[in-house]
Parts: structure tokens; sequence; C-alpha cells
């Protein structure tokens, strides 16, 4: 979490407790039981609170993938092509991919790729300029066994804390029959 929000969540926080708590250096005699400082601070009027999100806004980027699937006996092909449409800077982003087939337990991976259980992948993008060139991820894998037809599903998770304007256009669904023909998304 950047400093300013943190600095921004910690103000509330401390104009929240000083119109509920009495203030620090008052002092409490045994006596009172609190009774006359509880009853100011519950008739004092309650600041309502300010949503953290409105008080610091995110910055917007529209993450794209495209590309296509071929599966032909035991493996599939993917080539993904990522890219921000902007208006804001991507500093880092990560897509997963899951299978309608288990994947094959040993097997190497393109970098900055890792497996997420026995059908998922995940791949970073790395940083995604506003109107910059697409990155692309080739991943070449191995199924456990040579399915008829294979699910992909394609999405982001990671976005780098960007608020994404158009989160249709990453995340995919593509049915791929093992004909090694490219199915595009």
């Amino acid at each position: 979490m950047p400093l300013s929000a943190v600095a921004a969540m910690a103000a509330a926080m401390t104009v929240l407790a000083g119109a509920v708590m009495p203030a620090v250096g008052v002092p409490v005699t045994a006596g009172e039981g609190g009774g006359a400082a509880a009853a100011a601070a519950a008739a004092a009027p309650v600041p309502e609170a300010v949503p953290l999100l409105e008080a610091v806004p995110l910055p917007e980027a529209d993450l794209s993938h495209h590309g296509h699937v071929s599966l032909w006996g035991d493996r599939i092909a993917i080539r993904i092509r990522s890219e921000n449409r902007g208006p804001s800077d991507v500093p880092a982003s990560t897509v997963r991919l899951r299978f309608s087939e288990p994947l094959a337990p040993r097997q190497e991976l393109p970098y900055g790729c890792l497996r997420s259980g026995g059908a998922a992948v995940l791949c970073e993008t790395g940083g995604l300029r506003s109107g910059g060139g697409a990155r692309q991820t080739a991943l070449d894998l191995k199924l456990a066994s040579s399915p008829d037809e294979v699910v992909v599903r394609l999405d982001t998770v990671w976005n780098g804390g960007v608020r994404d304007t158009n989160p249709k256009n990453d995340a995919h669904e593509v049915l791929a029959p093992s004909t090694g023909d490219a199915y595009a998304f």
C-alpha cells in the first residue's frame, strides 16, 4: 500500500477515535467512573467516515489479453498478447490460465510463469505502458492425458493496483478441440 494511503487511513482513524474517546491527557478520576466523560463523548456527534477509495482515487487503465490456443494429442500451445489501452500505466500484471484437463506433473515453464495447482498457470506480464507496445507470452504445455478437447479460461488476477475500465476484454474462455488448429480469443 502506498505511503500516502497509509497516512490517509491513519488520519481518518485518528479523527474517528478522537470523536468518541476522551482526549489524551484528560484525567478521569476514580470516583467518576468515567461517567461525565463518557456521557460527553456519547453526546458528541460522530463525524461520518470518509471512504478511503474516494480519498485516494485509483488510476484507470484498460488491460486486454488476446491470442490463440492450439491442442493436438497431449500438447497445448497458448500465445497471449497483453496490452494496456490506458489512460494510466500498469506497473505489473498477472494473467491466469486454467485448464479443464490437468497438466503433466513435470514440465518447464517460461520465465515469469509458475504452476498454480494441477490445472492452472500464472504468468506475469511485466509493466504495460498506456498505449504502449504489447507483451507476448508463449506457453507450450504437456497435458496429463490426450483429451479430445480442452477448455482454457484466461483472466487477469493482478492489475498493478489500477482500476480496469473494461474488464470484459481481459477474461476469456476458449474451447479447443484436438485438431491442431488455432482457436482465437
